[in-house]
């Protein structure tokens, strides 16, 4: 099933990794959105290269991307041409282009090319998570012994959830923020155990909750509730997803 459409997820990941290598690490153009987030010139090419193959191979399928705004319809392909714009713009190598399918609301296949780490995560529902290639799954392990992940200590210190934040780094083995993309992947390849994040569009984690969840994890908002855009993220292996919800909802 969508066999096809994983062909095309790849190609995709192809062309958006020649066009996004081809600015990494040279001289180009940063400006900033009107919610002031930065986007680069390669924000851009990638999402319209990635419009214009959708398409072409699948005409009735509608894009949500990002840079050019939302589509609608049964069949919804969702892009972020790359998430972590901050760390591409830096020169540094953790930024991913994302790319979703969305069947009746419902993300079937998602697939995250991160080029510059020479890694690519893929997944189709119900035929498991797998990075280069490689079938991946999540740990077992315990919250005493888990590895937290978050973006940024700016999002949790003065906050209303600071506290809980502050036990999670207490009650784990190790904590580090990592952010962007890579954390939940790290918690779908089983390297890690949770990430949170308080906010993130629907082109952040629509991806990254298929591919999480088909290595045997979960993505819920804070309070356990399916994601939703704009909402917050909480990524686990399972097994401490009901402890860092209670911890974070303060129930």
């Amino acid at each position: 099933m969508l066999e096809q459409e994983l062909r095309f997820a790849h190609e995709v990941a192809d062309r958006a990794a020649e066009i996004s290598m081809s600015f990494f690490l040279s001289e180009f153009e940063v400006t900033q959105k009107a919610d002031l987030s930065p986007v680069t010139e390669a924000d851009l090419a990638v999402e319209s290269a990635v419009r214009d193959l959708v398409a072409a191979r699948f005409p009735g399928d509608a894009v949500t991307g990002e840079e050019h705004g939302e589509g609608s319809g049964d069949r919804v392909w969702i892009v972020d041409p790359i998430d972590g714009t901050k760390n591409f713009a830096d020169g540094v190598p953790i930024w991913a282009t994302l790319l979703a399918l969305q069947v009746d609301g419902r993300t079937e296949l998602g697939l995250a090319s991160a080029p510059a780490l020479g890694e690519r995560y893929e997944a189709v529902r119900g035929q498991g998570a797998r990075w280069n290639g490689g079938e991946i799954r999540v740990s077992d392990r315990p919250l005493s012994d888990a590895f937290l992940l978050f973006s940024t200590i700016d999002d949790w210190l003065g906050g209303a959830r600071e506290e809980a934040f502050r036990g999670l780094v207490r009650d784990t083995r190790r904590n580090r923020g990592f952010g962007e993309f890579w954390g939940h992947l790290l918690v779908a390849r089983g390297a890690a155990e949770v990430m949170i994040e308080p906010e993130l569009r629907i082109w952040d984690w629509a991806a990254i909750a298929a591919i999480v969840e088909e290595a045997g994890g979960r993505v819920t908002t804070f309070e356990g509730e399916p994601p939703w855009d704009g909402s917050s993220v909480v990524t686990t292996n399972g097994a401490v997803h009901e402890e860092i919800v209670r911890r974070l909802t303060g129930s």
